[in-house]
């Protein structure tokens, strides 16, 4: 059918843009012309230090958030035609599994996966096209509808985390997870959002997004500064959007009694905390982490996101060429001011 660029990951850092050969469509799959496709801080963990799991196998098909064009319909596939703009999860569960029976999708054990949208085609399978695919409004640019992935996994952390009316958050982290976690936090009814961060240039971002009280860490103990904010208190939620072990910690320190820790930001495979029993037993704490998300929350993103009710854009930082993908890979870990980049094929 041709061929067409697209990136792979032979290992860590080595990330190679090859020509490789269009993939066939199969009964019920289709192909798309990818038109955006995200940076996300999955693929830049994916890219400094592999993957867990095992669902990383080298040579990997590179990248997961994307929208684009429809090109090619599979034998079978219903109510999707050729030059339909959509955008499809990285994932669907198989509705099968231990874990699936008991409603636990976004722990599938048996997951389909969709892996290589740094690509200018890319096959979506069967069970994604059935379960976790949507048709793009025409008021909603390819970018926008690619956040739907990352903003879907946030939706899942939150609704776990069970923030309430009149609630007070604190977020440790304003790159692009943090930023969407507080705008869920406000839609969700909480009456105070703190966010804190080492870079100044994602505070003004968080605060523009609703943010009510933003710390500079670099410069102010966040601990303290909670406190302060909470007469003493601490936090109804912590949500920790950074995925370090240092931060993992921190979030303990910031929460109310009964109040709940969301140890959100994946950490390097292998890392541990410590956690004081005194917190989780005379506090009450509850202290939990959430992974993905299920079809259903992919499709509540979707609508908070084509609705306007969740802006996306400003954490859109620039657009580079597929050509460059390595130098953007590159350029995020070397600068905390760039948010999301989207790439073009």
């Amino acid at each position: 059918m041709g061929k067409m660029k697209a990136a792979l990951l032979y290992g860590v850092k080595d990330l190679r843009l090859e020509e490789v050969d269009i993939p066939e469509v199969g009964p019920g799959e289709i192909l798309a012309r990818v038109r955006a496709a995200t940076t996300c801080g999955t693929d830049l963990k994916i890219y400094k230090r592999g993957y867990v799991g095992g669902i990383i196998k080298y040579p990997q098909p590179f990248g997961h958030e994307w929208a684009g064009d429809v090109v090619k319909v599979g034998e079978g596939v219903q109510g999707i035609e050729e030059g339909i703009r959509i955008r499809a999860g990285n994932s669907t569960p198989c509705y099968k599994c231990p874990m699936c029976q008991k409603g636990l999708y976004n722990l599938c054990e048996n997951r389909t996966w969709l892996w290589g949208s740094y690509a200018e085609y890319v096959k979506v399978p069967a069970p994604i096209v059935k379960h976790n695919l949507h048709i793009i409004p025409p008021n909603l640019s390819y970018a926008e509808a690619a956040i739907t992935e990352p903003l879907a996994c946030v939706l899942h952390g939150v609704l776990k985390a069970g923030i309430k009316l009149g609630d007070t958050v604190v977020v440790i982290g304003a790159g692009p997870i943090g930023i969407l976690h507080t705008q869920l936090a406000k839609r969700m009814g909480a009456k105070k959002v703190i966010i804190g961060d080492l870079v100044e240039e994602r505070l003004k971002i968080a605060e523009k997004l609703g943010a009510d009280v933003t710390i500079n860490v670099s410069e102010e103990d966040i601990t303290s500064r909670v406190k302060e904010e909470t007469g003493g208190l601490g936090a109804d939620v912590v949500i920790e959007a950074v995925g370090l072990p240092t931060t993992w910690q921190k979030a303990l320190e910031l929460v109310a009694k009964g109040g709940t820790v969301l140890e959100f930001g994946g950490c390097p495979p292998g890392t541990k905390i410590e956690v004081d029993t005194e917190l989780l037993h005379y506090s009450e704490v509850t202290l939990l982490g959430t992974f993905h998300a299920t079809p259903e929350e992919f499709s509540k993103a979707f609508d908070l996101i084509s609705s306007g009710q969740i802006n996306v854009k400003p954490i859109i930082s620039m657009e580079k060429p597929l050509e460059e993908i390595k130098e953007v890979f590159d350029s995020i870990l070397q600068s905390k001011k760039v948010l999301k980049v989207s790439i073009t094929p």
